[in-house]
């Protein structure tokens, strides 16, 4: 597999959990508004190396998770600010400009620590 993201959470809003039941998370680099980062997973390291994709996979830890649909956004968003959307309901089309949308999965809880990636195969 090819890397095309990594990061690593760094820290964890105090509200993120209320958004696992509309099965999304929301994810930004150090330095957000602090309006929103007790909403947001936030990380430092903010390494993208290629445009994400669809039928690409997201990595967290060693849970894996298939792209199926990319906002016109994220790449820009994720390279400029850290700051995108990942949606847990395996959309084929963007709804959201700023969204990342994986399969239909419940939302795995994050945890201080763990690798985010997206890599191709």
């Amino acid at each position: 597999m090819t890397q095309i993201y990594k990061t690593i959470v760094t820290e964890l809003g105090e509200s993120v959990t209320e958004f696992y039941s509309e099965k999304m998370i929301v994810l930004f680099k150090g330095g957000a508004p602090a309006e929103l980062a007790e909403f947001c997973v936030i990380h430092e390291e903010n390494n993208l190396y290629e445009n994400i994709q669809p039928g690409d996979v997201f990595k967290i830890d060693d849970n894996e998770f298939l792209i199926t649909a990319v906002g016109s956004s994220v790449n820009e968003n994720l390279q400029n600010l850290g700051h995108i959307t990942l949606k847990f309901d395996g959309a084929q089309e963007a709804e959201l400009p700023g969204t990342l949308y994986l399969e239909n999965s419940e939302v795995p809880e994050i945890q201080l620590g763990q690798t985010l990636e997206v890599a191709r195969t």
